[in-house]
């Protein structure tokens, strides 16, 4: 299809022009850099992930691990080193070759602690440094620890040496605009889209010639505009939208596994939620099914309800997920008032106080949750009201969220609502290890428990699938009575596409990792 009709929205105007051929969707902001050395939301991943190829990534169909850019690998002592050889033809957006160099640069940007990269910090736990050898087209990657899978530890985004003076690269760098990869696309972000040409390589065959990233706004104008042609995909659909567009015969729901759960983390450290009885009383007082059906517009009788309980710190189909750990679906204010009074709590003219003091909670939501699960922050607060609990409830932005709760700098709130993802790696240790020594990275309130530290050693400790998964059994257990988190769900997540994009297989987490499939009609 050589041209569509396409809607610009702004400034009240609508007006209609028309595009060439290539691909326009919608995000729910533009990507806050190109860099893949400073991603901080899944906006910025999704579209690394069409500029430059990771070194390994699991398949979107099979699930097995597989790599691009390396034509074979050798684990060496035992899981500590793997060497993999680089495929011969592989060059970059601007023509020069793919080399080892590249690799061991990227390795080296990676542990250079003078760059301020948070998307750092698992790959510098992991990785203890990388030698080339350019003769025979090898890279040899060392780590910290023997892992049982090394190669789950190395899906970074390779990064051109030739681009940069050394391995201290400024987030402001010109490169964050115009950045060189070895994908599908070469990008280039301006103020209000990201623009992508299709440049065909020895190892990517792109279909569609070109994409355009453009920030959606009001998810409401989104579908409209998807349903009259005006762009051909919306990456995230919001529940209370999707039956419009189930209901048009041009525009096809497509499910995104983002690998994702949702959380309310529990400042532990302070005043009254430092008893863990509280904590678990205020788990047990609020109802997830009546927070479900008000927010994301859930029928209670729906046998497919699009988001799934969880209790603990992983989504119900990952190996890890201990399934003897049963969700409180239903909010039990009976068994949360006698963790209550077990924990020396009164309650006064329908509040509970602690020492004479009420219990006031400030309570805050990273805001972009928002557009997901509709006024979450303010049920959550009525149903602690009504359970007893004074509070106050705030919206935290999202750039605050990522400079400052994730590095644990927002510790006057006493819950936080929030969601993690997951790429290749389940890894769940940096948000409830100790702060501290290197660990703890995620840690969002400084929890601190030596029984959870030594379960998430084993875990590290772990030569064997079993062992790995055994450990991490254990982890939902302790973490489920213990409660640094009250754990929510996994929301299913939906794009939706014009039926003229073919053949558009959506990867878990990184979306675009199947691209070079993708059709346009």
């Amino acid at each position: 299809m050589g041209r569509l009709p396409h809607l610009l929205i702004g400034a009240g105007l609508v007006c209609s022009t028309f595009l060439v051929a290539g691909v326009d969707y919608f995000e729910e902001q533009l990507p806050s850099t190109m860099n893949p050395l400073y991603a901080r939301t899944m906006v910025d991943r999704r579209s690394h992930e069409l500029v430059f190829d990771r070194m390994f990534y699991r398949s979107a169909i099979t699930n097995e691990l597989r790599s691009r850019v390396v034509s074979k690998f050798q684990i060496l002592e035992g899981g500590k080193k793997i060497k993999v050889t680089l495929k011969e033809g592989i060059k970059w957006h601007d023509g020069k070759p793919l080399t080892p160099e590249d690799v061991c640069f990227t390795v080296d940007a990676l542990l250079n602690t003078s760059n301020p990269s948070n998307e750092s910090k698992d790959f510098r736990e992991a990785i203890a440094g990388c030698e080339a050898d350019e003769k025979e087209s090898t890279a040899t990657i060392s780590f910290r620890k023997i892992y049982h899978n090394p190669r789950e530890r190395i899906a970074f985004h390779i990064m051109p040496k030739h681009k940069f003076s050394s391995s201290t690269i400024s987030p402001e760098d010109e490169f964050a605009l115009r950045p060189v990869g070895t994908g599908p696309m070469k990008g280039s972000k301006g103020r209000r889209e990201v623009s992508f040409t299709a440049v065909p390589n020895a190892h990517h065959r792109p279909s569609i010639s070109g994409a355009q990233l453009k920030e959606g706004g009001d998810p409401f104008v989104q579908i409209r505009t998807l349903i009259n042609a005006g762009v051909h995909g919306v990456i995230s659909v919001a529940p209370p939208l999707r039956p419009e567009v189930a209901a048009s015969d041009d525009v096809a729901l497509k499910s995104y596994d983002l690998r994702s759960w949702w959380f309310i983390a529990i400042n532990t450290t302070k005043g009254p939620l430092a008893k863990k009885q509280i904590r678990q009383a205020i788990d047990l007082t609020l109802d997830r099914s009546e927070l479900r059906e008000l927010t994301i517009g859930v029928d209670a009788d729906d046998p497919n309800p699009p988001c799934e309980f969880i209790s603990g710190p992983f989504v119900q189909s990952s190996p890890y997920y201990n399934r003897q750990v049963k969700v409180h679906e239903r909010s039990d204010r009976a068994k949360a008032a006698s963790l209550m009074e077990q924990a020396g709590a009164q309650k006064q003219a329908g509040r509970w106080t602690v020492a004479g003091a009420p219990v006031n909670l400030r309570l805050g939501m990273n805001a972009p949750l928002d557009g997901e699960a509709r006024d979450l922050l303010n049920q959550i607060g009525n149903q602690l009201q009504a359970g007893g609990y004074d509070r106050q409830v705030y919206k935290v932005t999202a750039d605050d969220w990522n400079r400052k709760v994730v590095a644990g700098q927002q510790k006057d709130f006493d819950l936080l609502i929030g969601k993690w993802s997951f790429g290749l790696v389940e890894y769940v240790n940096p948000l409830f290890h100790t702060r501290g020594g290197g660990k703890g990275a995620l840690n969002i309130f400084d929890y601190s428990n030596p029984e959870v530290d030594k379960l998430l050693a084993r875990f590290d400790a772990a030569r064997t699938d079993t062992e790995a998964r055994d450990a991490y059994h254990e982890l939902h257990a302790k973490l489920a009575d213990d409660l640094p988190y009250i754990f929510l769900w996994k929301l299913d997540t939906k794009s939706a596409w014009r039926n003229e994009i073919r053949n558009n297989t959506i990867a878990p987490y990184y979306y675009f990792t199947e691209f070079d499939g993708w059709t346009q009609e």
